[in-house]
């Protein structure tokens, strides 16, 4: 223990574990924090807002703090600011043009955090605040509460925010152990570790009451045991990040341990992690604005399906205020975002019903909800649906009025995938919208790439990417070398390590999560000509490998070690490597540095994959399947698409040189495919990719001319689609601006008169039938129009329960309308009530188009505090008999 800086502060929790090498245990651990001398208070701030992670210029006062510091750190200012010697701290106290520059980083940080930004200019009503749920967060390393795609994501989105001003709230848990730390054995076999992370050497602080007492959440367990939590308050520029944490002394061990690590546990274990996020995290925020003044959220957003019990707390608040569960749940709904990011249903966190029963009702949390009220919420009661598992996706769409996949072809995909829960409907009219990632620019950009990059000469853009490359090699040299140490190689051993690639040769890059469709060792499948891929004589390339497989999913770890195992071949091995522990750190480095970025998952598989995003923002070109965001963006000018198996575009047809029919799920269909976009994905490096990275120019310059254009058109013109603030833009205009205005109109009496319109509805929708449709052609020839008049029964309904519509467009050789392009024409009611209740609906149809062209009638449930037609998922169709066959069977020619 050292005096730091004139005095000494203490911070420290029993329970707490610290490891010496010779495995003695502290028995309380600890945290020394420096007490600066006046002139330097304002490094603390600095420090502890973590825009420092995106803003190069404070990053570099930092760094002028001890360069040598910095880099033990691993560029964190608090261990920084932890580390550094009291004489230094007196030096910079006297050193007058560090405290200018200190002072112009502290005036530039207070103006980004109290300057109107783009929200406090833009028109409308804006919420007032958005609480952003999400099981992980991937701010900065500093903070490692992460584990992929899906906190990147998550991290990018509060950023982006940030800069924009948008008033967010996000909301966490912080685990203990974060995610994992990955290294390898001398095997190749993936090895886990988890070092204690401890929140007071981290960029956190206490969220406290005015009077200095913690706030601590509590949920209700089985068996009368409660689980409290601490909430951590991280800066995110201007968005408040709050991190429930479970490591505290009121609780018990078990319950001690629910955020110990991040995905680990067995399914109580994540029950619990996902009731504190939800319900924990919403008290959390009520705190926070309560103490702080902070305006209360009009919006939640469900980052995913793991944040999804947020919407049970917020019934049992409206319940306590004499809500009847159906107003509140229509309520909740008005102003809830659900955002899914995954493509198959294995992707969702399913619980046994028994389980979830347990938790919840009188003996659990939530006592004003009856366990099943809740367990209806989650039940699969679609077909095919599981009825003896609680889906959170399921509950996560039923508790929001809007949801949305994260890019154009995941949007299509969660149509379909979740169809179920709107019966009658075409899965393109399932109200899931699509809001396509995007990244933060700042964060993910080397500053050399910044402006005005694009805008230098060819020879200069060249150098700079050059130079990138170079800095990436000698990463790439270091990590290899750090990780043969740990594999047990002594120094003797490793001088080979010294030629490991060369800053003149193509790099690809392939850095993700590895699940097995992601097929991290594609590219080993025929090994022979990978090889003479990396060797060739004139036209090398060069591959960097990362990732991390689940430390449950052994496939994952056998794919990792195949491929490690591959790279130490001493043939191949200074033109490949497999770096372990990807982490933003690290990633920063692939994304500046590679010039191809390789993805080859199974599509539809990638929602959307925005490590290719990254690459692209600095110039790298993209190689991929057509999947996620890469199937909605790609142009010939910015990179290569892989043909995939189902396209038909691999060997002439989906069955290839060896017949078949279309490839399926079996083993052997799988072997097919992978074999045939392998060797897609080896005939594009052969022929295109290297051949334009190699090619040099007519004009003597030694310029690669075309890559150097693709390169430029990356830039310019795909860039621009990428970063998270056009994302964050796209929420606010087409997402939390209507949630916000369906939330201030849902007031208590507004949603108890819906959901009793709803319960009525629902119960005389059995009654409501198209009776008969007839049509009065005038000329069926393009430009003329059709009369229809429909009778419809609507029982106990009203007309104005109802709209009745005409569905229109291209129909297909089995007379099926194409959802996708249809148009929607309302008709209206006619005349009075016949008898039996009919009703009598009248409109012209305008013949628009050429072709096959048909039509249906369909009556659907109207209400104006409704989302959307498709909200209930009730419609009634016309019979299929042969009057309706005819009446939809016009052809214009």
């Amino acid at each position: 223990m050292s005096r730091i800086g004139g005095g000494l502060r203490f911070t420290g929790r029993k329970g707490c574990r610290a490891r010496y090498r010779r495995g003695v245990k502290a028995i309380r651990r600890f945290s020394v924090r420096p007490v600066l001398p006046e002139p330097l208070r304002p490094l603390s701030d600095l420090a502890r807002n973590l825009r420092w992670s995106w803003h190069p210029e404070t990053r570099e006062l930092f760094r002028s703090v001890d360069p040598d510091g910095w880099r033990a750190a691993g560029g964190d200012p608090v261990r920084l600011l932890g580390a550094v010697s009291a004489r230094r701290l007196n030096e910079l106290a006297e050193d007058r043009g560090f405290l200018r520059r200190l002072a112009v980083a502290a005036g530039d940080l207070h103006d980004y955090l109290t300057e109107p930004r783009w929200y406090q200019r833009a028109e409308g009503e804006l919420p007032a605040a958005v609480a952003y749920f999400s099981p992980e967060f991937g701010i900065t390393a500093a903070l490692p509460q992460y584990s992929g795609g899906l906190g990147i994501l998550a991290g990018d989105h509060l950023k982006a925010a940030s800069d924009l001003g948008a008033p967010l709230i996000g909301v966490g848990l912080l685990y203990r152990h974060g995610y994992f730390r990955q290294s390898l054995s001398r095997d190749g076999w993936q090895q886990e570790h988890y070092p204690v992370l401890d929140p007071d050497e981290m960029p956190l602080e206490p969220l406290c009451e005015p009077d200095g007492t913690p706030v601590r959440p509590a949920l209700r367990l089985p068996g009368g045991r409660t689980l409290h939590a601490q909430v951590w308050l991280a800066k995110v520029g201007r968005v408040p990040l709050l991190l429930l944490d479970s490591g505290v002394e009121e609780n018990a061990p078990r319950e001690r341990d629910v955020t110990d690590r991040l995905y680990g546990g067995g399914s109580e274990h994540r029950l619990l992690q996902e009731m504190l996020l939800g319900i924990g995290g919403v008290r959390a925020v009520r705190a926070y604005c309560r103490i702080t003044g902070h305006p209360e959220p009009e919006v939640f957003h469900t980052n995913e399906g793991h944040a999804g019990f947020l919407g049970l707390e917020r019934i049992r608040e409206l319940g306590e205020r004499g809500a009847p569960f159906e107003a509140a749940v229509e309520a909740v709904r008005a102003g809830t975002l659900f955002t899914t990011h995954t493509p198959v249903p294995a992707g969702i966190d399913r619980f046994d019903r028994e389980l979830v029963a347990r938790h919840f009702g009188e003996d659990g949390e939530l006592p004003g909800v009856a366990a099943e009220q809740v367990l209806q919420l989650g039940t699969e009661t679609y077909p095919g649906g599981d009825g003896g598992v609680f889906n959170m996706a399921v509950m996560g769409l039923r508790l929001a009025q809007r949801a949305n996949g994260v890019s154009t072809l995941h949007g299509s995909v969660s149509r379909e995938m979740f169809r179920g829960l709107w019966p009658g409907f075409d899965a393109a009219e399932v109200p899931i919208a699509s809001v396509t990632n995007g990244v933060h620019a700042p964060t993910w950009t080397a500053a050399e790439m910044r402006r005005p990059a694009p805008g230098t000469d060819d020879a200069g853009l060249w150098e700079l990417r050059r130079t990138l490359r170079e800095r990436l090699v000698e990463e790439v040299r270091r990590r290899l070398y750090d990780s043969w140490r740990q594999r047990g190689a002594s120094p003797a051993e490793l001088g080979w390590i010294d030629g490991v690639f060369d800053p003149d040769v193509l790099t690809v890059g392939f850095a993700r999560r590895v699940p097995a469709y992601k097929r991290l060792t594609l590219m080993l499948r025929d090994r022979e000509r990978f090889t003479r891929l990396l060797l060739h004589p004139e036209r090398p390339v060069q591959f960097v490998v990362a990732g991390k497989a689940h430390p449950a999913d052994e496939g994952g770890k056998r794919l990792i070690q195949e491929l490690v195992r591959f790279a130490d071949d001493p043939r191949v091995r200074h033109r490949i490597v497999f770096l372990p522990d990807y982490g933003m750190g690290m990633a920063q480095h692939l994304y500046t540095g590679c010039d191809v970025w390789l993805n080859n998952p199974l599509r539809p598989l990638e929602a959307c994959g925005t490590s290719g995003m990254k690459a692209a923002l600095n110039g790298g070109l993209n190689l991929s399947v057509l999947d996620g965001w890469w199937d909605e963006w790609y142009e010939p000018d910015f990179g290569w698409a892989i043909p995939t198996a189902e396209d038909g575009a691999v060997a002439g047809t989906a069955g290839g040189a060896s017949g078949g029919g279309p490839l399926g799920d079996s083993p052997a269909d799988r072997e097919r495919r992978d074999a045939m976009e392998a060797a897609a994905l080896y005939g594009l490096l052969e022929e295109q990719v290297a051949p334009c990275f190699y090619e040099r120019g007519a004009a003597g310059d030694g310029l690669p001319e075309r890559w150097i254009g693709m390169v430029r058109q990356t830039l310019t013109r795909l860039g621009p689609k990428l970063p998270a603030d056009r994302m964050v833009r796209e929420y606010v205009e087409r997402l939390y601006t209507p949630a916000a205005r369906a939330h201030r109109a849902m007031d208590t009496a507004a949603a108890e008169r819906l959901a009793e319109w709803k319960a009525r509805v629902r119960a005389g929708w059995p009654r409501v039938a198209v009776d008969h449709v007839e049509s009065v052609a005038g000329s069926v020839e393009l430009g003329g129009k059709l009369a229809l008049r429909v009778r419809v029964l609507l029982g106990d309904l009203a007309p104005g329960d109802v709209e009745v519509q005409v569905v229109a467009g291209r129909v297909d050789a089995s007379d099926t309308l194409s959802a996708a392009d249809a148009v929607r024409v309302p008709l209206k009611v006619s005349g009075e009530p016949a008898e039996d209740g009919g009703r009598l609906y009248e409109g012209l149809l305008a013949l628009d188009r050429t072709g096959p062209f048909g039509y249906t009638v369909r009556v659907l449930p109207a209400h104006p505090l409704l989302a959307g037609p498709a909200e209930l998922g009730l419609v009634a169709l016309p019979p299929d008999d042969l009057q309706a066959r005819e009446a939809a069977g016009v052809l214009l020619r």
